[in-house]
């Protein structure tokens, strides 16, 4: 038996024969150009969608010599704050005319590698990085040269890249202030891992706040585990490990607040009734969760958005010194932290 013969790919030769124009009118209906008439045009589409055409945009890219894609990698796809943030990258980056090549690397660094090597083979015009934790930029600083401009979210990796950053210190500031004012003296810190820039800077604003009350937090009101709902939900009985107890915990972020509201649950206890809860992101479900959760609102579609308005700025003008922009962020209270203690029980 014969095999079949292996067709390659589709090309604008083919389509511009088959229609019998040149493959100058062929490109142009593919660039959606007013110089074509609408019944040409349908014409080229019927026979584009007939044969499968698959529109080449390396080979197009290397025609103009510009790219109309850009990178974004993101450090945990499974977190929804991540996914807000990503779709506000491709909502500006798609009225600017440019298509999003999303990567995932699950918090690991040699991952992260990885997603950058394969992305970066499809040139794109920039990268937005929300770094994995451990990266290094020494590994990273190699792979990228100097070619492609990077705008770096979230988590610092030095100062040779523009950096987008969120007020970390003071959005935990904000929360633990709250809480001090409903009572509450114990106050733990809960979630993410220290040598994370983004949680480093989250404990600073908690501490700083606890010092300014005259209050020296103990060590084992800092509980770390994997910023995720999953591994909250199973460290939350490690606040509850020495009397006296913390009665309040400023989280890392929403996600591990919710698996510590979760947490709270299997051992009896309520968020807002007998333990004060505070997130930080103010991701979609913080507002219908059970109890709605008191949060440090940084509206992630927006930040995600700001990151691709700064890389177009960077591509606009590439010699221009990196940039550091922080975000402001607010308290935004909700039930989860509504628990006020008097006297003693503080």
């Amino acid at each position: 038996m014969t095999a079949p013969a292996i067709r390659g790919r589709v090309t604008l030769t083919d389509i511009a024969d088959a229609c019998d124009l040149s493959r100058a009118t062929v490109s142009l209906v593919l660039r959606g150009s007013p110089l074509v008439n609408a019944r040409t045009r349908a014409r080229v589409e019927a026979e584009l969608k007939r044969q499968g055409y698959v529109y080449h945009r390396g080979a197009a890219n290397l025609r103009r010599k510009v790219s109309s894609t850009v990178a974004l990698v993101i450090n945990d796809l499974s977190n929804p704050f991540f996914a807000e943030f990503a779709a506000g990258v491709d909502e500006a980056l798609g009225a600017a005319g440019y298509v999003t090549l999303l990567g995932s690397t699950g918090e690991s660094s040699e991952r992260q590698q990885a997603v950058l090597t394969s992305l970066l083979e499809h040139d794109p015009a920039g990268i937005i990085l929300s770094p994995a934790e451990g990266s290094d930029a020494a590994r990273l600083r190699p792979l990228l040269a100097s070619r492609t401009p990077m705008l770096v979210f979230n988590r610092t990796l030095g100062d040779e890249w523009d950096y987008l950053a969120l007020d970390n210190a003071h959005g935990a500031r904000l929360a633990t202030e709250h809480l001090l004012a409903q009572g509450h003296r114990r106050i733990a810190f809960f979630g993410g891992h220290g040598e994370s820039s983004s949680c480093f800077e989250r404990r600073k604003g908690w501490h700083s706040a606890l010092a300014d009350a005259g209050i020296a937090p103990e060590p084992q009101w800092i509980v770390e585990c994997a910023p995720t709902r999953l591994e909250a939900a199973r460290q939350t009985g490690a606040l509850f490990v020495r009397d006296p107890a913390p009665t309040a915990a400023v989280c890392y972020n929403d996600a591990v607040a919710l698996g510590l509201i979760a947490g709270l649950s299997t051992r009896g206890r309520r968020a807002g009734h007998d333990f004060a809860v505070t997130g930080f992101d103010d991701i979609p479900e913080a507002s219908v969760s059970a109890p709605p959760l008191t949060t440090i609102a940084v509206d992630p579609r927006a930040r995600g958005r700001q990151a691709a308005e700064l890389i177009l700025q960077r591509l606009r003008a590439p010699s221009t010194p990196p940039a550091t922009t922080i975000a402001p962020v607010r308290l935004h209270v909700r039930a989860s932290s509504l628990f006020t203690l008097h006297g003693d029980a503080a």
